[in-house]
């Protein structure tokens, strides 16, 4: 099963559109790091390990990454947010991201990387969510001021209408 780690930008981009839920069915697995865990996304929404997301540790290698990234591509991504790039690099696996300057660091460092929108047209294909349902979603995203590709995420949704 396709492992993604996720920064914490996703996760809150799933809470403001009330997927949660809806995210953890997916035919994939979810990770993050765990002090990004910790730190970022427990206090506000805990118990996501008990609907199937995993807490992975970055190892001491990929920490000396991680930090060596902030000096390569700048502090605009958080530390926490490089321990994500880092733990996906570790892995081996996709990188899900909204912030666009981690994405660039991710795309330099030739680590996958997939966003919301992506997220939304995958609930879609795999009949978790109708389109409206992803409109709704990407609505209430935007109510609670989060930052994505509007225009872009509703001419993608749009065009998974059976009739499109």
């Amino acid at each position: 099963m396709l492992l993604l780690i996720s920064d914490a930008n996703i996760l809150i981009d799933m809470e403001a559109g009330e997927l949660m839920q809806r995210l953890f069915q997916l035919p994939v697995q979810f990770a993050i790091p765990d002090i990004l865990y910790w730190e970022e996304i427990e206090p506000g929404t805990p118990g996501l390990e008990d609907q199937g997301l995993q807490i992975l540790e970055v190892t001491g290698e990929y920490v000396q990454y991680a930090s060596a990234m902030q000096g390569k591509y700048g502090t605009a991504p958080s530390p926490n947010d490089y321990l994500a790039l880092a733990l996906a690099k570790q892995e081996g696996c996709p990188l899900l991201t909204g912030d666009q300057y981690l994405k660039a660091a991710a795309q330099a460092e030739d680590v996958p990387v997939m966003g919301t929108v992506w997220l939304l047209r995958t609930m879609v294909e795999n009949h978790l969510l109708s389109v409206d349902e992803a409109i709704t979603a990407l609505t209430l995203m935007k109510e609670s001021k989060r930052r994505l590709p509007w225009a872009d995420a509703e001419r993608i949704l749009n065009g998974l209408r059976p009739d499109a």
